[in-house]
């Protein structure tokens, strides 16, 4: 098959969307595949190199921290495009790139697929001061892209739930996104370079979270969670940067817990498979994913998750044996007392968590999104 991707999101930029598109190309071309990209450039010209075409873009951060905006038609790329034939075209955006990725399908007559990454509920104090008209928009904003597609792929049940009970009845695959698991294999090496390095205290329990510092991922709650456990010898590490870590930062302080958190910054991508083997267990109160690759990358580096309890982790803990869910706070603190308390078994949870992580692999994930490609093809006959 001929492949267009589209996604506004790409390299250099890191996120999961971004993710998720890098590895589905990868996928689909050991598959055989013919897969080109079509995204937004980090400036105002246009052009294509090793089969992405970049189109014109400016910034776009009132709508969202790092988010850019198509600023030309793109006659040439779009022209270029045409011309090659997709056979299909898989959208990861909702924005500028849908726009462009939608006159094509029209123009050729082909399926329009749209992966929906993000659940833009939890995402709209960014941009509208009331949450229910907000939602509200959210609402009719994903009802109106789902009207324009021929199948809607989703991460998890949860999200397929989510759009149902908005009132989308177009063809909804639940296809879990795939990592690279090797990449993600962790080593001891790293861990205890990563250890020397930030100094991290030996007989510490360390706690790592990856990822954006955003304020809908919630780390604020995990700070006042952990202060309720200062009987207890714990190192926080969080992984990446964010438009919320001065924020985060100041917490910290007000809570007198410097000495026990560490904000590392951005980190290259090849190395952030190391900074989750520095961890002995990765937290989240996050409950704004609608998958969270982050969850099944630790899982992938032999680390054992406790994360707030949401329908996305479904199909990815299997309490008492990979990881557990909270509740809240008593009940956060309870289990993590209770891994703490169970050193000894440690080794057995690292096993189980890599062992768990094998069925979201890069080549898993491209043959499903393929076999959705190829029914949506079938159907126009």
């Amino acid at each position: 098959m001929k492949i267009l991707l589209a996604s506004d999101w790409y390299e250099p930029a890191v996120n999961g969307v971004v993710a998720s598109v890098l590895n589905l190309r990868r996928g689909l071309i050991a598959q055989g595949h013919d897969v080109r990209i079509l995204t937004l450039s980090g400036n105002r010209k246009s052009y294509k190199r090793d089969g992405v075409y970049f189109v014109g873009s400016v910034r776009a951060d009132v709508v969202y921290p790092g988010a850019r905006v198509r600023v030309r038609y793109a006659r040439k790329p779009l022209m270029e495009i045409i011309d090659w034939k997709p056979d299909i075209i898989h959208t990861n955006s909702e924005f500028s790139t849908f726009l462009l990725a939608r006159k094509i399908a029209l123009k050729l007559n082909v399926p329009l697929v749209h992966t929906y990454h993000t659940v833009y509920e939890d995402y709209t104090h960014y941009f509208f001061p009331s949450r229910r008209i907000g939602n509200k928009i959210v609402r009719q904003f994903s009802r109106t892209i789902a009207g324009k597609t021929s199948a809607i792929i989703v991460p998890t049940e949860k999200v397929r739930k989510m759009l149902r009970g908005y009132g989308i009845a177009t063809p909804i695959e639940v296809v879990p996104t795939g990592i690279d698991l090797e990449r993600f294999a962790g080593s001891e090496a790293a861990r205890e370079e990563l250890r020397a390095r930030y100094k991290i205290p030996e007989d510490h329990t360390v706690l790592v979270s990856v990822g954006r510092l955003a304020k809908e991922k919630n780390h604020e709650e995990l700070f006042r969670f952990l202060k309720k456990c200062q009987g207890e010898k714990i190192t926080f590490v969080l992984v990446g940067d964010g438009p919320y870590r001065e924020e985060l930062e100041q917490i910290v302080e007000q809570l007198d817990m410097k000495s026990q958190v560490i904000f590392t910054g951005m980190i290259p991508p090849s190395e952030v498979g190391s900074y989750y083997s520095v961890g002995d267990l990765f937290i989240s109160a996050s409950v704004s994913e609608t998958q969270g690759l982050t969850y099944i990358e630790a899982l992938s580096c032999g680390v054992p998750l406790l994360c707030r309890k949401d329908d996305c982790l479904k199909d990815v803990i299997v309490e008492g044996e990979n990881g557990w869910t909270f509740t809240g706070e008593k009940d956060f603190a309870r289990k993590l007392q209770s891994f703490i308390e169970d050193r000894d078994n440690w080794p057995e949870y690292r096993e189980k968590a890599r062992a768990s992580s094998d069925k979201f692999s890069i080549p898993t994930f491209a043959k499903s999104v393929s076999k959705v490609y190829e029914g949506r093809i079938r159907c126009r006959y």
